[in-house]
């Protein structure tokens, strides 16, 4: 969601749901946001509500899950008479699931290694839970917690609000060109993006690898090799797959090249690195 400064107010996802949610002739839409966004997100669609469209809130009512991995449809399918395997990324479904009705199944998930989201009535989800680890017990299925989910999301060069995107940021800047359809007529921050995108953008957010063992941190400075500041990092960690620590930054347009090589100010010590062409992580 643009916010009318070049920035991004949020990343979330939007489901437009089965007839069945709604009157006959009329719409209506889920928006997935992230959790902490909550009030933010609200209170920005609620001001910009010039439709004759309701509004709810359903966040303290809707629980989540996320079975995530290459094993999620083996783990899950006996849950469900939902074909699991039939449903395609980023698509979903309504349906029995657990023994709870009216569960959304979504082909979505924030890791990179594929899986199912559970969007169920907040009453559900311990019942879900059960169910869920019961019929995953034999592949060894683990329950996992946010760090674990940014250090998958980092090997495959996702970007996390709060981190390396936010009020500041361009989702172009960004890399997110791919879902801002500038052709798709007008929208907030429009005519913003689409000069951007043909005066060319002076920073880019970037991958890089770090040739040290000491983890870059966000806001860590990025030097080039003459010392000086070309911008700063925003997602750290040590990759448990690679084996080595792996970062995002923004940094300058001359300096967005694979191969470039590049300097992490940690303190009193200068990690070299080089930026690297994302995902980290490459699949199959």
């Amino acid at each position: 969601m643009p916010n009318g400064k070049g920035g991004i107010v949020d990343d979330l996802l939007v489901y437009r749901l089965p007839q069945d949610y709604c009157s006959e002739g009329e719409m209506a839409f889920m928006l997935v946001v992230n959790a902490s966004n909550i009030d933010k997100d609200w209170n920005w669609i609620s001001s910009h509500n010039i439709f004759d469209t309701q509004l709810i809130n359903i966040s303290d009512k809707t629980g989540l899950l996320a079975v995530q991995g290459p094993k999620a449809t083996e783990a899950l399918q006996s849950l469900t008479d939902v074909d699991l395997k039939g449903l395609k990324y980023y698509t979903f479904t309504k349906g029995k699931f657990a023994d709870c009705d009216n569960v959304l199944i979504s082909a979505t998930g924030y890791t990179g290694a594929g899986g199912f989201e559970l969007y169920a009535d907040a009453d559900n989800i311990g019942q879900i839970w059960d169910a869920v680890f019961e019929a995953g017990k034999n592949l060894d299925i683990q329950a996992i917690g946010l760090g674990a989910r940014d250090t998958l999301r980092l090997e495959m060069g996702y970007c996390l609000y709060g981190n390396d995107i936010d009020d500041t940021t361009s989702p172009l800047e960004a890399g997110l060109g791919w879902i801002t359809k500038l052709q798709k007529g007008d929208f907030i921050d429009a005519d913003f993006l689409k000069k951007q995108k043909t005066e060319g953008l002076s920073r880019k957010l970037v991958g890089f690898i770090v040739n040290d063992r000491r983890v870059p941190r966000h806001d860590y400075p990025i030097e080039d090799l003459d010392g000086n500041v070309i911008g700063k990092v925003t997602s750290g960690t040590q990759s448990p797959s690679l084996g080595y620590p792996i970062g995002m930054g923004y940094v300058q347009s001359e300096f967005a090249a694979p191969e470039t090589e590049i300097m992490i100010v940690a303190g009193g010590k200068k990690l070299a690195a080089k930026v690297a062409k994302l995902p980290f992580l490459k699949q199959g």
